[in-house]
């Protein structure tokens, strides 16, 4: 079974989040042993910041880290457990909402589009936007 890099990249619809974790130096923390759980906006949820914002993120490499492991949670989180859960630790530090309705998770307020896709070292969530840790959702990007 692949890694959550080798994974994320064969989806192929993760192409932004993986030039970003790139970018960010984080391919070594994905392929490391230790189950995590990586909550993966898609390609078309980078497309929804406003225009610039990942260009910025770019150029700011301590800010787009954090951003990045704001994704991350320590562990493997299959579905069944983020439905028994109000909240998840990252590995970012700050704690992401975890809400159920009708069915249905969001974190913070992203729709996870869809569940336990398993890698080696842990599991990847699809989820339809961008989270942004509290302390960085009012500043400009």
């Amino acid at each position: 079974m692949a890694d959550l890099v080798d994974t994320a990249t064969s989806a192929g619809s993760f192409n932004t989040l993986m030039s970003a974790i790139e970018a960010a130096g984080l391919v070594d923390l994905l392929r490391s042993s230790g189950s995590k759980t990586v909550l993966a906006p898609t390609d078309d949820a980078f497309k929804q910041l406003p225009d610039g914002t990942l260009d910025s993120l770019l150029n700011d490499l301590p800010k787009l880290k954090r951003i990045l492991m704001y994704h991350i949670v320590s562990g493997d989180m299959r579905a069944d457990d983020l439905a028994q859960i109000d909240e998840a630790p990252t590995e970012e530090g700050s704690v992401l909402a975890v809400e159920h309705s009708n069915g249905s998770v969001t974190i913070n307020s992203a729709h996870i589009l869809k569940t336990d896709i398993l890698a080696e070292n842990g599991v990847i969530h699809v989820i339809d936007r961008v989270l942004m840790p509290a302390i960085l959702e009012n500043q400009t990007l």
